[in-house]
């Protein structure tokens, strides 16, 4: 149990604590780094962070679900 505690807040804090990435293709990057804009290529590339967490949070949380649905019927078969 302290053990799941554990994980899900390290879980958590992993995500709410990310290193600034640049996750901008090598195309992007030398269209927006030509330009005298630098916050329009802030703003794209925090676009393509946030578009790429939320398929792992989704499947991360389909995961968790699938795991303690497994888990709470192992509990009650060693119970019965």
């Amino acid at each position: 149990m302290f053990n799941m505690k554990r994980k899900i807040l390290f879980s958590l804090l992993f995500f709410f604590f990310v290193l600034k990435t640049n996750a901008q293709c090598a195309m992007c990057r030398a269209v927006l780094e030509s330009g005298d804009d630098q916050s329009m290529a802030e703003g794209i590339n925090d676009g393509i962070v946030f578009l790429m967490a939320v398929p792992y949070i989704l499947i991360g949380t389909i995961g968790y679900i699938i795991y303690r649905k497994f888990n709470k019927s192992n509990k009650i078969e060693k119970i019965e």
